[in-house]
């Protein structure tokens, strides 16, 4: 029997919308981002294959992201699993680009300013997804989580393969099959979003 995740990025916030980085500080949804979690809803309405539960980090833009996706596909929550938080970012949480660059540089990335290391939240990404694969392995689960936790999970499954800055309500699906590893299946798609605004503009 296959199983899929889907990883999706929370919605949209006003920080996300300004260009702040946001890391762990806990920002909620905008309006937009209600939106966008209501586009990828009717999406996985209209898809084919069943969703089983729904799991979310503790920050409330990923469970308010979650709540939405639950209400509509009328699919349970578990709890929030604090693995998946977003990348710690220290002192540069809550600057734009412009301000990063002013304080420290071009090269400010480089600099030790409190970030997470990117080893520390590879190995508790991965560890979720083996623990997870441990407890159900016979599910499809909806993950609702972070754009720089996605990017660097994707990285430790798959090199320098995925690369495109994962965007807000994005939908990755990985599937996997017995002990083999996970095969991707879609990447960073937004066409629900899209297809939303078409829709209204007929």
């Amino acid at each position: 029997m296959n199983v899929r995740i889907g990883l999706v990025r929370h919605g949209l916030t006003d920080w996300n919308a300004a260009g702040r980085i946001q890391g762990q500080t806990d920002i909620p949804l905008n309006e937009e981002g209600r939106k966008q979690a209501e586009c990828l809803g009717r999406r996985l309405q209209s898809e084919d294959y069943q969703w089983d539960f729904i799991v979310t980090s503790g920050l409330s833009r990923a469970q308010e992201t979650g709540k939405i996706l639950s209400r509509m596909l009328d699919v349970p929550m578990l709890e929030p699993d604090a693995r998946l938080k977003e990348r710690a970012f220290g002192q540069v949480e809550g600057l734009t680009s412009d301000e990063r660059v002013a304080r420290w540089g071009k090269s400010w990335d480089t600099l030790d300013l409190g970030q997470e290391h990117i080893e520390d939240i590879q190995v508790r990404a991965l560890a979720f997804l083996d623990d997870l694969w441990s407890a159900h392995s016979k599910e499809n689960v909806l993950i609702v989580t972070h754009g720089a936790f996605l990017a660097n999970l994707l990285t430790a499954l798959y090199q320098d393969k995925y690369t495109e800055r994962i965007g807000n309500l994005s939908l990755t699906i990985l599937e996997k099959e017995h002990e083999d590893d996970w095969t991707p299946l879609l990447y960073n798609c937004t066409q629900h979003l899209s297809m939303d605004t078409a829709k209204q503009s007929e």
